[in-house]
Formats: structure tokens, sequence, C-alpha cells
């Protein structure tokens, strides 16, 4: 068998066991928002933010956040008053399927209504692996580069909603936000695109909002090279 169909075989297993978690935890009431971005885009403030809020607005979040070592994301977004874990991939620089099933199982809290992911700080891989998510989110802070949706169209592409961070810095960075839109647009066409700043709190309850909107459905808008392509299995086991 040559690589690729290895790697055919790997994602095709890993799809599989997506939509199964995902068929599980939308029986139970829980959305997964899947947060993609590359390392230092801010995501973890951000998150922290939106949690936070939530929690202020007493909506039953949780967080599970991966990295390749460390608690120390864990230890901040717990701050926030939500649930949160750590998910420590020992040097994988993705997240898959099977890697959340395992960590939820026995810690996830009833009454969750969504469940924030946070992946690995890494745009190539992570793109390629549904989670069992309802909502991808795309996330890149104006210091990246307004090209970058053009360097990585499998990771915009397969977004539901992109998130612009660190927007207090677009002046000084010389940010072209006219031309990172265009760029959106032409490798996922239609998609929304959401200003933030985790500073200042703006785009926070946005974030929160688009959320709590994909809780129990599909998502306004479909990607061309949408994430979760799968029906629901009926016949998946619940997580526990």
């Amino acid at each position: 068998m040559c690589r690729s169909d290895v790697r055919q075989a790997v994602l095709a297993k890993n799809d599989d066991l997506a939509a199964s978690l995902r068929g599980d935890l939308a029986r139970q009431g829980v959305t997964v928002v899947n947060l993609l971005s590359s390392p230092g885009s801010g995501k973890t403030e951000l998150l922290g933010r939106v949690l936070a809020r939530a929690v202020e607005r007493g909506v039953p979040v949780a967080a599970l956040t991966a990295d390749l070592a460390t608690e120390n994301d864990a230890v901040r977004l717990a701050r926030s008053g939500a649930p949160v874990q750590q998910l420590l991939t020992d040097g994988l620089c993705h997240l898959e399927a099977r890697q959340v099933r395992a960590r939820l199982a026995g810690w996830l809290p009833p009454d969750t209504s969504v469940l924030f992911v946070e992946n690995v700080g890494n745009l190539v891989c992570p793109a390629a692996y549904d989670l069992g998510e309802t909502l991808r989110v795309v996330l890149m802070a104006v210091t990246e580069g307004e090209d970058k949706p053009l360097k990585y169209p499998t990771a915009f592409g397969s977004a539901h909603l992109v998130v612009i961070t660190k927007t207090d810095l677009a002046g000084p960075a010389g940010f072209d936000e006219s031309l990172f839109h265009e760029n959106v647009h032409q490798v996922n066409p239609g998609v929304e695109i959401v200003r933030s700043c985790a500073r200042t709190g703006s785009g926070v309850g946005t974030l929160l909002d688009r959320a709590l909107a994909a809780r129990g459905g599909t998502p306004p808008h479909r990607p061309p090279l949408a994430p979760h392509p799968h029906v629901h299995h009926a016949d998946s086991a619940p997580v526990a």
C-alpha cells in the first residue's frame, strides 16, 4: 500500500469516528466548536474571553485544549470559571477524533451545551481531521499577512466561520483587511468573517452567539471543503 493510500485509510477511519462522536454528542445536546489557527494567533486568550462571557450569561460551556506539551493553556482557560481539560498530543501536530472521544469519557459535564476544542497551533495537519465538530472556526491575527488564506487553502476552505484576531494591531501591522476578505472569499465564497480583539472584548459576544446558533444543527454556511460530509451513525455508543 502506498503512502497516499495509507493516509486516505487513516482519514477515512477518523471521519467515521468523528461522525459517530458528533452523533453521540448531538443526542446529549452538545455542540462541538473546533478552533484552528497558527501558533501565536491569540486563540487561547480569545477563547478565555468567550468562556468567561458564557459563564456570565449562564451558558453551560466547556473547553478541551490541545498542545504538544505543558498544561499552560488549560490553566489560563480555567480562569474563566468554565470546566477545562488539557489534552497532550506527545508530539502529534494535530488532534484526531479518537483522542477527543477518549479525553471526554467520564469528564464532560452532563449539562454542557457547547464544547470548544482548541486544536494544536497549526494550519496544515489539523485541517484534514474532523473532530466531530458542528462549527469549524479558523482564526488569523492581523500580524500574519493578508495572503494566509491563499497559502493555507484547506484550512480556510473548510471553515464555517473565519475570525480576525488582534485587530487593535491592524494599523501598526499595516493589515489590508479588504485584501484579506478578498483572499478568504477566493477559497471560501460567502463565509462570514468576524473581527475580534481579546484586549477590548470586541467580537467575543459574536463568536459565542455563532457557537450557540450552531447548537444542534448545521451552520448556515457550507464551505467548499466541508469538514464533515458524513451522516450521523445511529448505532454509536454514547460518550460517558
